[in-house]
């Protein structure tokens, strides 16, 4: 995994967090609170903040496929992930792990261990 792959899968980990985070936020505290009660000022702020969230996490996830070479099936399986709530958190995990992955196998190509 060369450089530039390798920092924009760690950008798209970064991101995916936090959206993952923030629609859940914009279900309970802004739709939920503004149903229930008088409390409507969260949402407007709560849905623009989960808006550009949500296509930076596109965008950065663009750059990946680009980048990373990553199968049609992969980028769509994340980007099912962004939009059910708290399915950012399980794509969070896997991104760590092909993170992991990526600079295990690029140390080991460094080092003339593995000829990939």
């Amino acid at each position: 995994m060369d450089i530039k792959t390798a920092s924009a899968l760690h950008r798209l980990r970064l991101i995916s967090l936090p959206e993952a985070l923030s629609f859940p936020a914009l279900l309970i505290f802004g739709s939920l609170l503004m149903r229930v009660s008088d409390i409507d000022f969260l949402m407007p702020p709560l849905g623009a903040l989960h808006g550009l969230l949500f296509t930076i996490y596109v965008v950065f996830l663009l750059d990946v496929w680009v980048k990373a070479k990553w199968p049609l099936k992969r980028v769509a399986l994340f980007f099912l992930l962004a939009v059910v709530p708290f399915g950012g958190l399980y794509g969070e995990k896997l991104l760590k792990k092909y993170e992991a992955d990526g600079v295990i196998a690029a140390r080991a190509r460094a080092e003339g261990t593995v000829n990939v």
